[in-house]
C-alpha cells in the first residue's frame, strides 16, 4: 500500500477520504503533492473499494495555495526553457515538458477529469489559488463556515490554472468566472454559495460528515460501472459542439450496460429490492475510453 507523504489515504465503507495532510503549512501545495495527488486519484479509479471521493483539509485550511517558501521557481517549472504551444501539443509527456513546463495543478485538475468515482469536496478552511481551482473538477462542493474562497491569481501578477479557465465558466458562467478572476477577492462561505461554487454551507464540526453522507447516496445500491460511465460522459459529451458525439457514446454505453448490470438492475426493479450489481469501474466495457487525447 502506497503512503503518501503529503496526503492521509484512508477507504472506509465504499469512501475515500483524501485528506491534505500539510496542517502546519496549511496544506500549502507543493510539486510533490501535485504528483501524489495525481497517483492517489489514479490508484482510486482502479480500486474498486473505493466508490466514492471526499476530499478535504487536515487542520484549519484547506490548501493556502502554492507553498510561496520553496526555492528558485516557486511553481516548479524549469526558467531555462522556451516552451511552445507546439511543445504542449506533440511531446507533452517529455520530461522537460512534463516536469519543467507543464503546471503542475493542471495535472492534478487532468487527473480529477479522467477519475472513475464521483469526488465530493469537504472546504474545511482557506481555499486560496490552486486550492481554490483543485475544488472545480470535483462534482459537488460543500464548505465550512469558516471557509475562504479566492481565485487571486491577479493580485500575484499571473493567470489561472489547474484548467480553471474551463472548469469555473461551466460552474457559473463566464460573466462571473472572468468576476472572480478580475476582482480576485476572498470570498466568505455565504459569498461561495451565492456565486454558485458550493453546493451547501454547514458548521465546522458537521462539515465532513455531511460530505460523506451525502456521497453516500451518490453509490448506495448503484452500478460502478453506470456512475463511472456517467461521470465521463457528463463532462465529455457537454463540451463537443454537436449532439451527435453525445448520441454515438450514449449508443454505446447503452448497449453494454443493458448486456450487464442492466440485467440485475431490471430484475431488483420487478422484484422490489435493492440490485447487487456485479460490474466494477476497474473493468470497463470494452468502448472506454473514448476520448482522444
Amino acid at each position: 500500500m502506497t503512503a503518501y507523504a503529503t496526503l492521509g489515504y484512508d477507504v472506509a465503507d465504499g469512501l475515500l477520504v483524501l485528506r491534505l495532510n500539510r496542517p502546519d503549512q496549511l496544506n500549502s501545495f507543493t510539486v510533490e503533492m501535485a504528483d501524489e495527488l495525481v497517483d492517489a486519484y489514479a490508484r482510486a479509479s482502479a480500486d474498486d473499494a473505493v466508490r466514492a471521493i471526499v476530499v478535504t483539509g487536515a487542520g484549519k485550511a484547506f490548501c493556502a495555495g502554492m507553498d510561496l517558501s520553496v526555492g528558485g521557481n516557486v511553481f516548479g517549472l524549469d526558467e531555462r526553457l522556451a516552451p511552445t504551444l507546439a511543445d504542449m501539443t506533440h511531446r507533452p509527456v517529455s520530461p522537460e515538458i512534463e516536469r519543467g513546463v507543464r503546471d503542475t495543478g493542471g495535472r492534478v485538475a487532468l487527473a480529477m477529469y479522467d477519475c472513475l468515482k464521483p469526488i465530493v469536496g469537504a472546504i474545511n478552511g482557506a481555499a486560496v489559488g490552486i486550492g481554490a481551482t483543485m475544488t472545480l473538477p470535483m462534482d459537488f462542493r460543500f464548505a465550512s463556515e469558516k471557509a475562504r474562497i479566492g481565485f487571486v491569481f491577479g493580485r500575484l501578477g499571473i493567470t489561472p490554472e489547474a484548467c480553471s479557465t474551463w472548469f469555473l465558466p461551466r460552474i457559473v458562467g463566464i460573466e462571473r468566472a472572468l468576476e472572480l478572476f478580475y476582482r480576485a477577492d476572498l470570498l466568505t462561505a455565504a459569498e461561495a454559495r451565492a456565486a454558485g461554487l458550493v453546493r451547501e454551507v454547514v458548521a465546522p464540526e458537521a462539515l465532513l460528515e455531511t460530505a460523506c453522507a451525502f456521497a453516500r447516496t451518490l453509490i448506495t445500491d448503484r452500478s460502478p460501472v453506470s456512475i463511472a460511465l456517467i461521470r465521463q460522459m457528463v463532462y465529455a459529451n457537454s463540451a463537443q459542439p454537436h449532439p451527435r458525439a453525445a448520441h454515438d457514446v450514449d449508443s454505446l454505453a447503452m448497449f453494454y450496460t443493458s448486456i450487464a448490470d442492466d440485467k440485475e438492475g431490471v430484475a431488483a426493479f420487478l422484484e422490489k429490492r435493492p440490485a447487487k450489481f456485479t460490474g466494477q469501474a476497474s473493468a470497463m466495457p470494452p468502448f472506454y475510453p473514448w476520448q482522444q487525447d
